[in-house]
């Protein structure tokens, strides 16, 4: 049995994700995880809370309770949201897990040992208004390379550049807006980055015809502009603390860089889930370690912000270690989607977010159109009236619609069970023949991770049905050739069974919905792997059927028109 693993990108714990990070990295892990159970692929699907980090401390201290207590309570809010939105994963974990502190140490110890972790004194800022080092996200001031007044001390959120605090123009402290900043001598751990160069270079140039180029230039331009060695450690309170048998315990105090610790947390996730389960170490060690691992294929998904983790530091922390960790096979990186011509963004609450999506309309409606316009190729951008476009016309025309007439003309006619007068002819056949090949692209489309492709033969698969019910006009026979409805309706029939199949990974509840109009549906709905004409003639003469309410309710002008107002459009940020 083929064995997947699935992460995506941890989200930070701090407060709801907008859609951007939706689309961006848990949705489409999700879509591609349920597809995988669906073709009974042995799955492990991973996600977590990213906890560490200054943004936390100062989220915190904003709301005056105690970090800990910040993180319980985000972790639990954010668990919730994910599972509304039918996000499936094996485990959510945290960051600050006991499992990942100790998986932490243990990386940060095997560097140290092969001479690739280093002692270094650095210049960093200073405020003394708040009395102590200002940690990268701590300061904030204009970016010396697109000119941005808001970048972080890490990284500019602007043009995607990584950079240290003392590279800003007028700094200036996020905690208090104090502009006393002066650099002094601080001591912390450096990873030595630049020792892995050909290492990375070869290992991601074997991976050109598998990974996005989105994916394989951001990573050949950080190695192209060069590789510089990489601090690992903080001055916070909040942390992993660096072990004191680390630099002889010259490093008390500091904690290690979030950067560091949370891609650990994807095998610490997985400790968890096996912990959790009562399962033993050889279940989480046999998807990331060793001989087991080799027959998997570990599938990451994230926005293109975060690739440069996981392609160089990840990666070099990794290989550093000597040790038989799983890297990651196939590397799914996605662009921004736009918010009405601005940028979501957590920090500025602009967008739209999580709850605030799922108090509007179900999960299934977001899901579907997050992933019919994934900004794979290029940014997208979302807007109010293009979203009611795509519901009312994919969703609720073709879909639902469809489903609906077969259904209640089936109950109206043919008292609410599959009829058994005639045979399939021609029509039925070359129906037949199309969906062969449609399904086999849309089963290829979702087996390489082109998720806009892959929806877009969903829907000419929707489109075919409609044009047969259309051709065959059962309605139209019935009174004058009972049997050529029956037939009609049977294969209309046939075909809401299988959308309920070839939906699930999409739209999970909806496909359900459907599935029960015909029969009552396993928890992991399977994937159609036989040829149309049997799948599609399964069907028992005389089996009662059941017809959902209405599965997609259109989206009117009044209710777009509220929704502007009061979500507003942003505008450039």
């Amino acid at each position: 049995m083929k064995r997947v693993l699935i992460t995506s990108a941890i989200p930070s714990v701090n407060g709801v994700k907008h859609l951007g990070n939706l689309v961006g990295s848990m949705l489409p892990a999700d879509v591609f995880a349920r597809f995988c159970r669906a073709r009974g692929y042995d799955t492990l699907s991973i996600c977590a809370t990213d906890e560490h980090g200054a943004p936390i401390e100062l989220a915190a201290a904003e709301d005056g309770i105690a970090v800990k207590e910040y993180c319980d309570k985000w972790h639990a809010v954010q668990k919730d949201l994910g599972d509304r939105f039918g996000l499936s994963w094996d485990h959510f974990g945290r960051s600050s897990s006991p499992q990942n502190r100790a998986l932490t140490e243990h990386f940060a110890r095997a560097l140290w040992k092969n001479g690739l972790l280093e002692v270094r004194t650095t210049k960093q800022a200073y405020s003394a208004t708040d009395g102590r080092f200002l940690p990268d996200r701590y300061v904030i001031g204009t970016c010396p390379h697109c000119g941005y007044d808001r970048a972080r001390g890490d990284q500019c959120e602007n043009c995607t550049r990584v950079l240290d605090p003392i590279d800003l123009i007028d700094p200036r402290s996020a905690v208090s807006g104090a502009r006393d900043i002066e650099i002094r001598d601080s001591q912390h751990l450096f990873l030595k980055q630049s020792k892995f160069v050909d290492k990375l270079r070869a290992w991601i140039a074997g991976h050109v015809h598998d990974w996005p180029v989105l994916v394989t230039s951001i990573a050949n331009k950080w190695l192209d502009e060069g590789l510089q060695d990489r601090g690992i450690t903080r001055d916070l309170e909040w942390g992993i603390p660096v072990p004191d048998d680390i630099a002889g315990g010259q490093l008390k105090g500091k904690v290690f860089y979030v950067w560091f610790d949370a891609p650990i947390e994807y095998i610490g996730a997985t400790k968890e889930w096996a912990d959790k389960n009562s399962l033993g170490d050889d279940a989480w060690r046999d998807w990331w370690y060793g001989d087991k691992a080799k027959d998997v294929t570990y599938f990451e998904f994230m926005g293109k912000d975060n690739v440069p983790f996981h392609t160089i530091i990840f990666p070099a922390m990794i290989m550093g270690t000597g040790e038989p960790w799983k890297l990651v096979d196939r590397l799914k990186g996605f662009n921004y989607i736009n918010y009405d011509g601005g940028k979501f963004s957590t920090s500025g609450k602009r967008g739209l977010f999580m709850d605030s999506a799922l108090e509007i309309l179900p999960a299934d409606y977001w899901r579907y159109y997050l992933m019919a316009n994934a900004p794979e190729s290029s940014d997208s951008n979302f807007t109010w009236e293009h979203f009611a476009g795509v519901i009312n016309k994919d969703l609720a025309d073709v879909l639902g619609n469809f489903v609906n007439r077969v259904t209640k003309f089936c109950v109206a006619r043919f008292d609410g069970k599959v009829p058994s007068e005639g045979v399939y002819g021609e029509d039925e056949n070359a129906l037949c023949a199309e969906l062969d090949r449609r399904v086999a692209q849309y089963t290829d489309y979702l087996e390489a991770l082109e998720f806009r492709k892959a929806l877009g033969e969903l829907r000419a698969i929707w489109v075919a049905a409609n044009e047969y019910i259309t051709r065959s006009a059962p309605w139209t026979h019935f009174k004058n050739d009972r049997a050529q409805a029956a037939v009609g309706i049977r294969m209309g029939l046939n075909l809401v069974h299988l959308f309920g199949h070839l939906a699930w990974p999409v739209m999970p509840n909806a496909a359900r919905a459907i599935h029960h109009a015909i029969q009552d549906s396993p928890p992991v709905i399977p994937w159609p792997d036989e040829p149309m004409k049997e799948f599609l003639d399964q069907l028992e003469p005389g089996q009662a059927i059941n017809p959902p309410d209405v599965l997609f309710a259109k989206i009117t002008d009044e209710q777009v028109a509220d929704w502007q107002l009061r979500f507003g459009g942003m505008g450039e940020s």
